[in-house]
């Protein structure tokens, strides 16, 4: 994981707590591992993190491989599809992290950016998309702890 802007502040409060931060995934396609990680990061943190997912270039639909994957988890994606990337969405979020893919994202005060290097599950057998599921999910558990933990010092 590499953190590549690290100023993270809010100046709001809501009763001693910040209020629930935003969290955007990207990727080229939004079609693999920025539809698994806001999947796992949505179940993950019930509720306590707003997840968005996008792409630059979105593809038609999620990855064959990627929704089975999905489904052996639990996590349906049928109702998913990948969305392009704006300007809006970036602002919204406080914590944007791109997929290892390359991706273009603005660059915004105060919001902070991690590149999670992770291969292209396009194309790949089931197997080895699993293995890229399980990768994302522990990442995702770690950035649930992390900002568990700064919504609750903010």
């Amino acid at each position: 994981m590499r953190l590549v802007h690290a100023d993270f502040t809010r100046s709001i409060y809501n009763g001693g707590m910040a209020p629930k931060p935003t969290v955007l995934f990207v990727c080229v396609h939004n079609a693999g591992r920025s539809q698994m990680a806001a999947a796992l990061l949505d179940r993950a943190a019930r509720g306590e993190i707003d997840v968005l997912s996008a792409g630059s270039a979105p593809g038609d639909s999620i990855h064959e491989n990627v929704a089975a994957a999905m489904q052996e988890v639990g996590i349906d994606l049928s109702g998913e599809r990948p969305k392009l990337l704006t300007e809006a969405a970036v602002k919204q979020a406080d914590v944007v992290i791109t997929m290892g893919c390359g991706d273009a994202c603005p660059i915004f005060p105060g919001k902070r950016y991690l590149d999670w290097d992770l291969p292209d599950p396009s194309g790949k057998p089931l197997e080895e998309v699993r293995s890229i599921r399980d990768e994302i999910e522990a990442r995702v558990k770690g950035l649930v702890e992390e900002l568990s933990v700064w919504r609750v010092r903010r």
